[in-house]
């Protein structure tokens, strides 16, 4: 495949051998961006666990700083109908939602709902959960303060994951944002991926850490800790 002139020339500006450091590796980020709308800032990690173990699954979530650019909309699936729409909720209900996603209907981000609603939205869990929408206490998606999850994920609350070959991505920025309000973002990503190591992880727990903006090249980093 022929990459575009913009890609060549951001490409040249990236030594593929060199480990960056935080710093160097956002300022190379912001510019290597080659679209002309206000990409995304993408982190990428390579990590060394297991998936299929069930103490390896590395999975999470955190508040950025800074937000990541992106606004989600959300879905409450709660009877504290009030409550959900003050803080914020795009979509909220009960049963009737229920019947809207049995039907087809995804027109959101993500879900929040409080635990006694969790029967009802077990009944549509096999069309959620393939889709990654499937409310979890895990990722603070499941929880009595409905307000408190809703008024979290519109401030920039992100998930991360570890698929099943280990890998992890998470959207951390937009060009747009100032270099130190990047670096703030993917240090405290970090922070959270390294406080999440699973204990029965030896060695190297990181075996590679890469950033990249929206079809701009990939810049591999290193930061202390691994």
């Amino acid at each position: 495949m022929k990459k575009g002139k913009k890609y060549v020339a951001a490409l040249a500006k990236v030594d593929a051998s060199k480990l960056y450091t935080v710093e160097e590796a956002v300022k190379l980020v912001k510019e290597t961006s080659t679209v002309k709308f206000d990409a995304t800032v993408d982190v990428s990690f390579k990590l060394n666990v297991d998936p299929k173990q069930a103490d390896q699954q590395v999975r999470g979530t955190l508040i950025l700083p800074h937000g990541n650019g992106k606004t989600k909309t959300v879905l409450a699936i709660t009877d504290k109908v009030e409550d959900a729409k003050a803080a914020g909720a795009d979509f909220v209900g009960g049963q009737e939602m229920i019947d809207k996603i049995a039907g087809g209907w995804f027109d959101y981000d993500v879900i929040v709902a409080t635990p006694n609603m969790m029967p009802v939205i077990g009944r549509v869990a096999r069309v959620l959960g393939p889709k990654g929408l499937m409310p979890n206490p895990k990722t603070g998606t499941v929880n009595p303060d409905i307000a408190r999850a809703i008024k979290e994920i519109k401030a920039g609350k992100v998930e991360y994951r570890v698929d099943k070959e280990a890998n992890m991505h998470v959207s951390i920025a937009r060009v747009s944002f100032e270099a130190k309000k990047i670096e703030e973002n993917l240090h405290a990503l970090v922070d959270a991926l390294l406080k999440a190591r699973p204990a029965s992880v030896k060695g190297t727990y990181v075996k590679n850490a890469v950033i990249h903006t929206t079809m701009g090249p990939a810049i591999h980093f290193t930061f202390d800790g691994r």
